[in-house]
């Protein structure tokens, strides 16, 4: 009779995780190996058609150019934003008629956020028309929904850091909301404010969490979504989503992986 242990490693969900299943063999073994992040990052195939325009829409590379792109005017950003009351507002007015090129770089980040906000909705659209969230994908469906979150989450807390009057209703109605959350409301409206009200704290937390917590998060979960799309054989084409015969369009000799 089998164990409980052995019932949940069969289970689709943890073989969705955990593809290479239990170690018992030589070849598990070398699995294990040929599946780890760091050392397999790249395939050594890939099909053709995944990799066409028609199949991918491309949405998922220019989300990722997008973030990078916001990575580097962010850092740029950095250097002349203090967050810090009144200090704040006054920098992005700096940024704006006082720095060289403040005022395009400030733009620049801006709107590659909502750009990465919409774009990264649209490659989920691509990704469930697709059918390319059944098995054995529901581990990298259940990442890129968290990538989908973390970008909404990234674009909300750098709404407070001009510190001007749309930043501070903004983050007054999204607190707010939190706030009545069942049970953990109040605790969870008090860890974002660190306060009763939003004040110095506040602008410190969401600082915090915009340019090191949200980007860290996300940076790791992307590397683990491109590598498990890369180990799960490629990107589902579009047409495939009306074909009665399920594909997961992997290559023969990466199905064990």
């Amino acid at each position: 009779m089998r164990t409980k242990k052995e019932k949940i490693m069969d289970r689709p969900v943890w073989k969705s995780i955990f593809r290479t299943g239990k170690v018992d063999s030589n070849y598990k073994r070398a699995l294990l190996i040929f599946n780890n992040l760091f050392l397999h990052f790249l395939p050594v195939k890939v099909r053709k058609e995944s990799m066409r325009f028609s199949a991918t829409l491309y949405l998922g590379f220019i989300a990722s150019i997008l973030f990078f792109l916001l990575v580097g005017t962010g850092v740029l950003l950095m250097l002349y934003y203090r967050p810090a009351i009144p200090a704040a507002y006054y920098d992005m007015k700096n940024l704006a008629y006082v720095v060289t090129s403040g005022k395009f770089f400030r733009n620049m980040h801006r709107w590659a956020a909502h750009a990465m906000v919409a774009i990264v909705f649209l490659h989920m659209l691509r990704v469930f028309f697709a059918g390319a969230y059944k098995p054995p994908k529901q581990f990298n469906w259940v990442i890129g929904v968290c990538l989908f979150l973390l970008t909404l989450l990234l674009s909300y807390t750098g709404y407070l850091l001009p510190w001007d009057q749309l930043a501070y209703w903004a983050v007054t109605v999204g607190t707010n909301i939190v706030g009545y959350t069942p049970v953990v409301g109040r605790d969870l409206q008090y860890l974002l404010l660190g306060a009763n009200e939003i004040s110095s704290n506040t602008l410190i937390r969401f600082y915090v969490l915009h340019i090191v917590i949200l980007p860290g998060a996300l940076f790791t979960l992307l590397g683990v979504h491109i590598w498990r799309i890369r180990k799960d054989g490629g990107i589902t084409p579009l047409l495939h989503r009306f074909s009665r015969e399920p594909t997961s369009g992997t290559l023969p000799e990466d199905r064990e992986n």
